[in-house]
């Protein structure tokens, strides 16, 4: 790491245009002169995750790692022989805990005898996922408020246990990586920006000599990012959190970037994206404080702010739908908006909060 100051992007370089077509699944192509776009496949709906290997002197940083998998090693392999030429890797760098970002970290650690570099709270979130160490009581009670069947939470224990197997053993040491940090690669400065909401400690990296931004999950630029509330956390507000990354990524990461995401295509016009990704999460919670006259439960709720119909034999969609409506409703009690009161039957429900002068002036 060093602390030097970044150098500005030159007025008169002109923007890159990005590749009008992202690589096929197993292959990578060239984002800007020396650093590669790899998309790995993955075996669930999103059914891609883009990887990123930047230049670095006589080898190469590697950003994220796909899932642990035969299929994912043996990519791997074959990027290693062909598209990076043999050439040794010098650092991996995990944005954040999720297995489609940090399954293979390990395993590529081990593979290419290099250090891995990633925030505290990323990687111990991510060694949770390893162990199966959970409070599984903690997470009982944590779905049963939200309005879950004993059924569908022992299906929610069966596959956060498929889950588990995405990840291979972290390596005992790693590199801490926090807001604020820089990473020389091959001589230019790239600045870790992170912050919460999608995951506690997500880093993004911005690289103002190349006006390229990698965003990992925070700034996508066709779907929204998963913001969720977790059981080891139920009172806590990631909406807000998310919100406050969004502030500090449009402060500090000019609009003229090319935009580096983990899911989609490659993109310019990140401080427009921002402003969509805020507009219509803040519609989401206007409609949702609208709905609450009367005490609801979580699992009530799910037909007011999804599109798609919200299966309950789906774990997989009731987990995101449970977790990104928390997120909701703990935003609005965190502004002071709507109160949350459990009933005999241990379910929260949740009702807005109406000012004294809207109850006595209708």
């Amino acid at each position: 790491m060093t602390a030097t100051l970044l150098t500005p992007k030159s007025d008169d370089q002109a923007p890159v245009t990005p590749p009008a077509l992202p690589p096929t699944p197993g292959t990578s192509v060239e984002v800007v002169p020396g650093v590669r776009w790899i998309r790995m496949p993955l075996p669930i709906a999103l059914d891609h995750i883009n990887l990123w290997a930047i230049e670095d002197g006589d080898g190469w940083t590697l950003v994220d790692t796909g899932i642990n998998c035969p299929d994912s090693m043996a990519i791997w392999d074959r990027i290693a022989t062909h598209d990076l030429a043999g050439r040794p890797v010098k650092r991996l760098i995990v944005t954040h805990m999720h297995a489609d970002h940090a399954g293979l970290a390990g395993w590529l650690a081990n593979r290419f005898a290099c250090p891995l570099w990633m925030a505290d709270a990323e990687y111990a979130d991510a060694q949770v996922m390893v162990s199966g160490n959970r409070d599984r009581r903690q997470v009982r009670d944590f779905y049963h408020r939200a309005g879950w069947q004993a059924t569908e939470i022992e299906r929610y224990f069966r596959r956060r246990a498929v889950l588990g197997s995405y990840y291979c053993p972290l390596p005992q040491r790693y590199n801490r990586m926090a807001d604020g940090d820089h990473f020389l690669i091959n001589g230019r400065h790239w600045r870790v920006i992170a912050g919460g909401g999608h995951s506690a400690e997500h880093a993004c990296l911005h690289c103002p000599d190349l006006d390229i931004f990698i965003s990992g999950d925070v700034v996508l630029p066709k779907i929204s990012s998963n913001v969720s509330v977790e059981p080891e956390a139920p009172e806590a507000d990631p909406l807000g959190q998310w919100f406050a990354t969004l502030d500090r990524i449009r402060a500090d990461v000019p609009d003229s970037v090319m935009v580096l995401p983990s899911h989609g295509r490659c993109f310019r016009g990140l401080h427009d994206r921002i402003a969509t990704l805020e507009h219509d999460q803040r519609e989401v919670l206007a409609r949702l404080a609208t709905a609450l006259d009367a005490p609801t439960r979580p699992d009530a709720l799910f037909d007011i702010l999804f599109s798609r119909p919200i299966s309950r034999t789906d774990i997989s969609l009731m987990t995101l739908a449970t977790g990104e409506t928390l997120a909701l409703l703990n935003h609005l009690a965190a502004r002071g908006l709507v109160a949350r009161r459990d009933g005999a039957d241990g379910v929260s429900r949740f009702q807005r909060i109406v000012p004294e002068c809207e109850a006595c002036c209708p």
